[in-house]
């Protein structure tokens, strides 16, 4: 390790001017290339929530004419009423874009950057140039994937799961052809690019932790990224493959998924190929996915709530098994989104079995966040508040999944707007809700400013309220039976009491969805015009907050400190203050925590 630092100090004495382009568009810093997700991942959210709205609006007030459909949809909304097939192709760029684009990249991108070599002691990534076409991968997939709205035909339209036939078949209806191909191609290079920042990441948490940083004086941050690259290197090849049999079997007629279809009486030459095997290989990465979205959010939390609370951690030990725990058993459960697909009972019980498993290092995780909160002295920032807020998302988002994770009771509210809620509150907001706090509490790291509180409040309040005013009532239409993915309900008599809540519910998606304006003004005004931060401005222990405020390459001038303690010193007997940081060597006669 010392051998590695004095390398790179030798290096830095002769490092050559840094031009415009080396440092903002190709840089190999993690910290510019940290922001570089972070911006790219906010474009593609914006864009992923106005999809949202406009699905909320049809859904609302179904074949009536809005001058928001003529504007963005222009001939897919002829005189301002939707086209009933772009409806279903706003479902599946929407699905595609806030699970991959936004919550996966963002998160994972923005924080695994910018946090492991700080928050370790390293002076970059493993390799920086890795990095580099990392991001530059998932920003070559976010335009493809973006441009196939511009395709003639119209984009990918096959629900973000594209199931065949309606994606293997490119005559199938419009949403098949190009714009299909052109989603197949972005996924592609999107798992290219994932499978690279996660082989980084691991290397980068193997090999180059500072002096006295063993795996047990980690910050739970890191176990939550590191852990969280290992499920994607798993996952994501299995994906890739799904995609290009999927490739095969539009483009070179081959018949892995498809078999003995017809189309308007005409039976074509498909032969003995599953739409199941796509469902088992879609699901394999599918489960997982969920999870490389929630553990880097419930690592930030980890982190933000035992920060804002002045106490150590609950059950660091137990925290980092529960974090294991997740990432295997989430390998072993795909089956529960498949109940209804023909699955032998037997196999559907097995499905269920390991699926409730997981609740049980979920419900440690949840137990240790209210315990590290309680008789705390909370300090209620937005960063701390958003913690709180995925602390409830998690437990009523998951404890919906308990329904669906049973082979029995999942039959009556599969597909239906039961599932949309559960999957939303549990993995989209609960994510959002970490990214948020995450982007709250390390923005002054990022940019050296701090953003605006009041308008974080402003922020919160709002959106929480609105996400449940959403999310919580889906449940009741869910179970009365309504359908997902329908673009309107109108031809159903049986749904129009149902008419009124959706109303509702999209009243407070506009409301929600309007009030994301709050965040990206504070955002991207702080970022120029926002307070100058301190060093350490909410007194932590970890190692990013030892670095100076103006970003050095390396992170550190001269030497990296060495290691001494664990991350979450708050409040210990025998300190002058209530924050010991990890630097800091241990007191004659000190005894070190770990829980």
């Amino acid at each position: 390790m010392s051998a590695h630092a004095d390398t790179h100090d030798a290096h830095d004495d002769h490092h050559h001017k840094e031009t415009f382009i080396t440092k903002y568009i190709f840089s190999q810093d993690h910290k510019m290339i940290a922001k570089q997700y972070l911006i790219t991942g906010t474009i593609m959210g914006v864009i992923g929530v106005i999809m949202s709205l406009m699905m909320r609006m049809q859904i609302a007030w179904p074949e009536e004419p809005n001058v928001i459909f003529q504007t963005l949809l222009g001939k897919w909304a002829p005189e301002g009423v939707m086209d009933a097939d772009i409806y279903l192709a706003l479902v599946t760029i929407h699905g595609t874009i806030m699970v991959f684009f936004v919550l996966t990249a963002g998160l994972s991108g923005t924080f695994s950057n910018l946090l492991i070599p700080l928050q370790i002691g390293a002076r970059d990534m493993a390799s920086g140039f890795l990095n580099m076409v990392s991001y530059w991968l998932f920003f070559i997939s976010s335009v493809i994937m973006v441009l196939s709205f511009f395709v003639e035909a119209g984009p990918a339209a096959a629900g973000w799961t594209i199931y065949p036939p309606l994606s293997a078949l490119p005559m199938a209806q419009g949403g098949s052809g190009a714009g299909m191909t052109m989603w197949l191609v972005a996924m592609a290079i999107f798992i290219a690019s994932s499978l690279l920042g996660s082989l980084n990441y691991v290397v980068t948490v193997i090999n180059l932790r500072t002096k006295g940083m063993s795996m047990t004086r980690l910050p739970l941050t890191i176990w939550a990224f590191f852990v969280t690259a290992i499920i994607g290197i798993i996952s994501f090849p299995v994906l890739l493959s799904a995609a290009l049999l999927l490739i095969m079997d539009r483009s070179f007629g081959t018949s892995f998924f498809l078999s003995d279809i017809f189309i308007q009486g005409e039976v074509l030459h498909y032969q003995g190929g599953s739409p199941v095997l796509f469902e088992h290989l879609f699901w394999f990465l599918g489960h997982p996915e969920v999870y490389i979205v929630l553990l880097p959010a419930l690592g930030i939390t980890s982190e933000i709530i035992a920060t804002n609370s002045r106490k150590p951690i609950f059950g660091y030990r137990a925290m980092i098994a529960s974090i294991l725990a997740i990432a295997f058993l989430s390998t072993i459960v795909w089956g529960h989104h498949m109940f209804i697909s023909g699955m032998n009972p037997f196999l559907g019980s097995v499905f269920t079995f390991t699926t409730l498993l997981i609740a049980i290092p979920s419900a440690v995780k949840a137990f240790n966040y209210i315990t590290t909160l309680w008789k705390g002295n909370l300090q209620m920032n937005p960063a701390m508040l958003f913690s709180i807020g995925l602390v409830s998302t998690f437990i009523t988002g998951g404890l919906t999944g308990i329904i669906l994770g049973d082979s029995a009771l999942d039959i009556n509210v599969h597909d239906t707007y039961f599932v949309v809620a559960h999957f939303h509150l549990v993995m989209g907001i609960s994510a959002l809700y970490g990214m948020f706090a995450g982007i709250y509490h390390w923005f002054p790291k990022m940019y050296g400013r701090m953003l605006n509180k009041n308008l974080g409040y402003i922020h919160f309040w709002v959106t929480a309220i609105c996400a449940y005013g959403v999310f919580f009532p889906m449940h009741f239409i869910g179970m009365a039976g309504l359908p997902r993915r329908y673009y309107t309900n109108s031809n159903f008599p049986l749904f129009d009491d149902l008419q009124d809540v959706n109303v509702v519910i999209t009243v407070f998606a506009l409301v929600g969805g309007v009030f994301q304006l709050v965040f990206l003004y504070n955002l991207f005004s702080s970022i120029f015009f926002g307070k100058k931060a301190t060093q350490n401005p909410w007194k932590s222990n970890t190692m990013e907050w030892t670095t100076p405020v103006e970003h050095v390459h390396g992170n550190w001038p001269g030497e990296i400190p060495s290691v001494h303690r664990w991350a979450y010193d708050y409040s210990k007997p025998g300190q002058d203050e209530d924050w010991v940081s990890q630097i800091v060597p241990l007191k004659e006669g000190e005894e070190e925590l770990q829980h």
